[in-house]
């Protein structure tokens, strides 16, 4: 068997692919495509999007792809990282973005495989990701948009798309930032405990939030170096999608910090709370004390002074009184109470 060609990135051995045949229709029902004629001579441009692909999607590609089989295993496994595989005739990405899932109610990692060539772009989101249906639905109906993405080549199209998506992150991160100054708010209004749920669910969207960016980010790297299908003077697009990464993860580090900080302001007001009840309630059974002390030695059945005689109860009744304005007196200068 010849040696063959190895990735620059991602896994090793792999087979080299290419484009086959270009069908004119799509015969899948999942299967959305876009045309864009070129000038100059140079090949049609297509983007092919397929949304939850299927098997019956996968022998579509099959008849028209000649993408490595590894390939698609992974586009069809449920837990593959981000990265990147270069060979001879295309490119091989795979991207996690955030995905709020409502009927769980929390941020979730939504994966879309692409495959570049040097005269198609193959999208494969598992699940519906609105920057990206949105820009395939302008591209679809609007011929200038169509015209000043496709004419550019199929590098620059990965380049908006990858973009549209990482953008779509600062809106989630603008909620998250509303919801801890809320937060803030609410725990220097005296609502300490109706806030410890909220701050374990923000907590755990900007864990989940990380999980997701921390390895996109060498990914995004990666696909900045390999420089395929863009042209020169395009080349900086790509640099602009890994500040854009980088601000996102800043802005994660900041919010951690600043939860993290919150949970242990709240949890200092909580226990100052819990120390004041506990001071009044101290405070109250030490100046009964010595009230029911007296009460008790004059209630016993044995005989004490005064037992029998109106003048004892009074004189009784009065030293209690005595006793609790001098035990009041003496905490509110302490400052016990």
């Amino acid at each position: 068997m010849p040696n063959l060609p190895k990735p620059r990135f991602g896994r090793a051995a792999r087979t080299r692919g290419a484009v086959v045949t270009r069908p004119a229709e799509p015969e899948s029902p999942h299967v959305e495509v876009i045309d864009y004629e070129r000038g100059d001579g140079a090949a049609p441009l297509r983007w092919v999007n397929i949304e939850r692909p299927r098997q019956s999607d996968r022998a579509w590609l099959e008849e028209h792809f000649s993408f490595h089989p590894l390939d698609y295993e992974d586009v069809f496994s449920r837990n593959q990282r981000p990265k990147v595989d270069v060979y001879d005739d295309y490119l091989f990405v795979v991207l996690h973005f955030p995905a709020y899932d409502k009927t769980v109610g929390r941020l979730n990692a939504a994966e879309v495989d692409i495959f570049v060539g040097p005269d198609f772009l193959v999208t494969l989101p598992n699940q519906p990701l609105p920057p990206l249906e949105y820009l395939f639905e302008r591209c679809r109906t609007r011929e200038d948009v169509r015209e000043q993405l496709f004419s550019k080549g199929p590098g620059y199209l990965l380049y908006k798309i990858v973009d549209d998506c990482v953008d779509a992150s600062f809106p989630m991160l603008r909620k998250m930032g509303n919801k801890l100054e809320r937060i803030e708010e609410d725990i220097f209004e005296g609502r300490s405990q109706e806030v410890v749920r909220d701050l374990s669910n923000v907590k755990q969207e900007i864990i989940n939030f990380r999980k997701i960016i921390r390895p996109q980010r060498a990914a995004l790297r990666d696909l900045e170096r390999t420089k395929r299908y863009v042209p020169e003077d395009l080349e900086i697009y790509f640099d602009d999608i890994n500040d854009a990464s980088e601000r996102i993860w800043d802005m994660l580090e900041n919010y951690k910090e600043v939860v993290e900080a919150l949970e242990s302001t709240n949890e200092s007001v909580l226990g100052h709370e819990l120390n004041n009840t506990f001071r009044v309630l101290t405070a109250i059974s030490v100046v009964v004390l010595p009230l029911t002390l007296i009460a008790s030695i004059w209630g016993m059945n044995n005989h004490v002074p005064g037992q029998g005689s109106t003048e004892g109860f009074w004189i009784v009744v009065a030293a209690m009184v005595a006793a609790l304005v001098a035990m009041v007196v003496l905490f509110r200068r302490r400052g016990w109470l």
